[in-house]
């Protein structure tokens, strides 16, 4: 494809890093993920790491996570606030554990929750407060962290489309009591499937790794802050302390995820360029309404909305992209009001949804990858230019 929505980073280092764990004969979650655990928490800048099968799993195990806390877990019933426009298992697992979500609208040029509805969308119920960083766009976390502090909330940072993005010289998917990270195919590192839960409490890292095996003691340490272990070794191995889930992840994702890591920096460079060449081809049309960066994207994609006041067809838009053989699709998951999964959520909408329906109704964007795509973005702005002449 000539511009395709993914492509591969992996080359020889990561080959090489699978046979050696299929040579050692040892597959399932061991010493390979634990190391990729703690260089991930030290490239961060955090406490603990604890690696999950998906992001998807990072996010179920860290809302359940507060709901096993000794002090103020969390309670069925309890309200969150979430923004309009996020992937699908950002809000899953908010619903399976019985929380009422209130949604507040995002702003339309950077996609990101509109922090101004904060003090609205607040009641005596709410609990908790869900941050994502949409497409690699840090969202405003230093004021959601400051407003969850003063409101005595707590406060996940799903930052699974958004590794290596920062905010004040600080990196995203550090600001959140629980931070979640991706390491899908797409994303910012591939480990083919992965995720990544970062904190600095002990606490929730112990019920973490708990809630990930089986909800036993097993991978706990000794001085572990859930139980005291017993000196019964046969008993302690298979010990059930919390009602979890089996979202470990695979030895070979922990060695690919290593080398993955080492080039991260780099990687983020060279999206960091693509997005500069972007933004300079689109600057001041105002046929287009793209992402408006806060702080430092990592620039996981390039999102395109079509002003909806010139009545742009979107249609005629994507026709022409595949005729030019350029990969496109809906910016995260869309407004998650618009599909029918919300027959199942306990929900309300804080205010109107404008712009999230806007960005559903008619954005979508292309992607961005960790080496050069001059050609392919100079092309797309080819196509747009004439596929949107009156």
């Amino acid at each position: 494809m000539f511009y395709p929505l993914a492509a591969a980073t992996w080359d020889n280092d990561e080959v090489e890093a699978i046979h050696r764990v299929l040579a050692s004969g040892k597959l399932t979650m061991g010493e390979q993920v634990r190391a990729f655990e703690a260089e991930f928490a030290s490239y961060f800048g955090c406490r603990h790491a604890v690696m999950a099968n998906s992001g998807s799993s990072a996010n179920l195990i860290a809302v359940a996570a507060l709901f096993f806390k000794k002090d103020r877990p969390l309670q069925r019933g309890d309200e969150v606030i979430v923004p309009a426009i996020s992937w699908s298992t950002t809000y899953h697992p908010l619903q399976q554990y019985g929380l009422k979500l209130r949604f507040v609208d995002v702003e339309l040029e950077t996609l990101n929750m509109d922090v101004s509805q904060l003090a609205e969308a607040l009641t005596p119920r709410t609990r908790l407060i869900v941050g994502v960083s949409i497409l690699g766009n840090p969202c405003a976390l230093d004021v959601i962290r400051d407003f969850a502090d003063r409101h005595g909330l707590y406060f996940i940072e799903d930052n699974c489309e958004s590794m290596d993005a920062e905010l004040g010289g600080r990196k995203a998917g550090t600001f959140g009591c629980l931070n979640t990270f991706s390491s899908f195919f797409s994303h910012h590192i591939s480990t083919m499937e992965g995720g990544m839960v970062l904190c600095d409490d002990g606490e929730l890292a112990d019920i973490v790794r708990s809630l990930r095996a089986h909800g036993w003691t097993r991978e706990l340490a000794p001085d572990n802050s859930l139980v005291e272990r017993r000196a019964d070794d046969f008993f302690e191995a298979y010990r059930f302390i919390l009602p979890g889930y089996n979202v470990r992840p695979l030895e070979i994702a922990g060695a690919i995820g290593r080398k993955q890591l080492q080039k991260l920096p780099q990687m983020t460079v060279q999206r960091r360029r693509n997005l500069a060449l972007f933004q300079a081809l689109f600057a001041g049309d105002e046929r287009f309404i793209i992402q408006r960066e806060t702080g430092k994207s990592s620039s996981f994609s390039f999102t395109v909305i079509l002003n909806p006041a010139l009545k742009l067809s979107r249609h005629r838009v994507f026709a022409a992209l595949r005729e030019a053989d350029i990969g496109f699709r809906m910016i995260t998951g869309g407004c998650l009001l618009r599909h029918e999964v919300m027959r199942y959520y306990d929900y309300d909408v804080v205010g109107e949804l404008a712009n999230a329906f806007t960005a559903h109704d008619h954005g979508f964007f292309v992607g961005n990858h960790p080496f050069d795509l001059e050609p392919q973005i100079r092309r797309f702005r080819e196509v747009l230019d004439t596929s949107c002449r009156s």
